[in-house]
């Protein structure tokens, strides 16, 4: 759903970037309180995990395919402030770098893509893990159908922004009736990933699901005629430095992952547009679209320049996607976390 640049007219495109700046800058705010020694180096695999799937599409209807947004995801796994970070990350990285997304509707993107997932997301699975059981399986429920109505908020946000700055005089009821409907389809692969991979973390390591803390209820015993809590079973299982291990162990899987879905799976990846270039090319949004400012980048759609081998040409370029997203992703949060470190040191008065 990379908007580019010519679907929305400039005094539009520039409130949503205003939108998307004071949205980032709240995040980077509330990122602090998710963050820590854990999940902070985990936030920038999320990052990374997502450039990676996104380059996967897959097919949802005739001449149409769909992709990851990942807003639920990254919102379930590491928090919904931090959530918005990584997706915002991603969406820098492929505009820049990868001409994906026009600059100029940059933020436009990062209002719908990172921030109406991320929280239409995060609202409903916290709705949902608030009346179901509280078990791992709930988790994984809630993060699919949470995963699943983001998608089509987000093509309503964009039908929204398009009602009030299309540069095409199409009828505002076909558009939002196209992006819907395919978009729905498109959401269910979203909550099969997201489900899937939440459910995978919450498999080996439980305690690094944002998403997840809080919802175990503690046994109580009576000793003494007193009721205390009983020790944790899974935390005694769990010393610190197997956690660590654990947590290396992950991130390492995790990369490797990411590397080879970018790296090599999304050479099957399905070549059909997505749904709102289907959308835009049917009902004539894209009249007005215009060419990417870094079209001749080096790394324009996902082909390493000047390389022939069109498998060796997207397979390097998803490798180096991979890695500069989790550097830069890292980055970020690692700065956040480190102005977190910072602002709960006590201040010296100097007496």
């Amino acid at each position: 759903m990379h908007v580019p640049d010519g679907f929305i007219n400039a005094p539009t495109s520039a409130v949503a970037g205003v939108v998307a700046a004071g949205a980032v800058a709240v995040s980077l705010r509330g990122a602090r309180r998710e963050l820590d020694e854990r999940t902070a180096p985990l936030a920038g695999l999320v990052a990374a995990f997502i450039f990676a799937v996104q380059m996967l599409n897959f097919p949802v209807a005739a001449g149409t395919s769909g992709h990851l947004l990942g807003g639920a995801l990254a919102a379930i796994l590491v928090g919904p402030y931090t959530g918005v970070l990584c997706v915002s990350v991603v969406l820098l990285m492929q505009g820049v770098l990868f001409a994906d997304g026009g600059l100029t509707a940059l933020g436009v993107n990062i209002t719908v893509m990172a921030v109406v997932t991320t929280v239409v997301a995060y609202t409903v699975f916290r709705a949902l893990v608030k009346v179901l059981p509280h078990s791992r399986r709930c988790v994984t429920v809630a993060s699919f159908v949470a995963a699943l109505l983001s998608v089509p908020a987000a093509a309503l946000a964009f039908t929204l922004v398009y009602w009030i700055g299309g540069t095409t005089e199409v009828p505002i009821g076909k558009v939002a009736t196209a992006m819907v409907g395919v978009h729905v389809l498109i959401g269910i692969g979203e909550a099969v990933i997201t489900s899937l991979t939440v459910g995978a973390v919450l498999a080996v390591r439980p305690d690094l699901v944002h998403g997840a803390r809080g919802l175990r209820q503690k046994l109580r015993l009576r000793v003494n005629g007193e009721l205390v809590d009983a020790p944790d079973a899974e935390e005694e299982r769990t010393a610190p430095v197997p956690a660590g291990a654990s947590r290396r162990t992950l991130w390492v899987s995790g990369l490797v992952t990411s590397l080879v879905l970018a790296g090599f799976v999304s050479f099957y990846a399905s070549a059909s547009p997505d749904g709102l270039e289907k959308v835009a090319a049917d009902k004539g949004i894209d009249a007005k679209a215009r060419e990417h400012a870094a079209a001749g980048s080096p790394l324009a759609d996902y082909g390493v320049k000047d390389v022939a081998d069109a498998r060796l040409s997207g397979g390097l370029a998803g490798v180096i996607g991979v890695g500069v997203t989790v550097v830069a992703g890292s980055a970020v949060f690692w700065a956040v976390r480190r102005r977190r470190t910072d602002d709960a040191s006590p201040v010296s008065t100097g007496v």
